[in-house]
């Protein structure tokens, strides 16, 4: 019988409040947040998880793909039940603004706000591309899922540090990649047969990419949110595919929402 998945986080202030849920990015983990949180006001509790198979969070069962949305609005239900909250306030980067826009529009009745950093709504992908990169998602997903232990790739500490800097391509610091990979990385076990530090999130979540959205899908979703919405996008910001689904989709919102503040920095 296979153990039980888990998931972990971080717990800022009080515990007796309901706090805001911090949801991070694709590929990163609850440090996202491990800056931004001691610059709020303190009277703020916030929980910040890292989403399955990321940080330290449980990976899945070998054999089980990662559906990153369906599988973080999943977990977000299981975290309210099991806290019993009611009328949550959300805050999400990346994937994680996605999530909160998903959440918000799958139970409107019960999401007070939401926060959005870097995102308006979950990633539009091309039909057409989805269908010519299945079969090579699929091939790789059992690649990683069969990657020998031996094969695992293994790094310096600096030279992870320096690995993960150069793939943001300047868009964080080398203090913040300190702190992201306190979670993001772990030391090689014994039986790795080898020293040095490896990812801690899933490998298998690089082929994460299956099961997007089209843009019907996504506004769809738009229209069923009622919360209020914080948008927060960067200038220049990230680059996507489909630039104009931020434009529709908050759109969409300043007619359904409560109410909808859009700042860029």
């Amino acid at each position: 019988m296979s153990e039980p998945t888990t998931s972990n986080g971080k717990w800022w202030g009080s515990r007796v409040k309901q706090p805001v849920l911090a949801l991070h990015g694709w590929q990163d983990n609850a440090g996202t947040f491990d800056r931004l949180c001691p610059l709020l006001p303190p009277d703020i509790p916030i929980l910040a998880i890292d989403l399955p198979g990321h940080g330290k969070s449980s990976h899945y069962p070998k054999g089980m793909h990662y559906f990153i949305f369906w599988d973080g609005i999943t977990l977000i239900r299981r975290i309210v039940k099991y806290f019993g909250w009611t009328k949550l306030t959300l805050l999400g980067h990346s994937l994680g603004g996605a999530l909160s826009f998903m959440y918000a529009a799958s139970f409107p009745e019960e999401v007070d706000r939401f926060i959005s950093i870097d995102i308006a709504g979950p990633t539009v992908r091309d039909h057409h591309k989805t269908a010519a990169s299945t079969g090579d998602c699929i091939d790789k997903f059992l690649h990683y899922e069969t990657l020998p232990e031996s094969k695992m790739p293994c790094y310096g500490y600096e030279e992870m540090i320096d690995l993960v800097l150069a793939a943001y391509e300047g868009s964080v610091d080398y203090d913040s990649v300190e702190v992201l990979m306190r979670r993001g990385m772990a030391l090689a076990p014994a039986h790795f047969n080898k020293e040095g530090y490896h990812f801690a999130r899933d490998l298998r979540l690089k082929v994460a990419l299956l099961g997007m959205f089209s843009m019907e899908q996504v506004l769809a979703y738009a229209e069923r949110i009622k919360c209020k919405v914080l948008n927060i996008r960067a200038d220049p910001g990230m680059k996507f595919d489909n630039p104009e689904v931020y434009k529709n989709v908050m759109e969409v919102l300043k007619r359904t929402s409560s109410k909808v503040r859009v700042k860029e920095i």
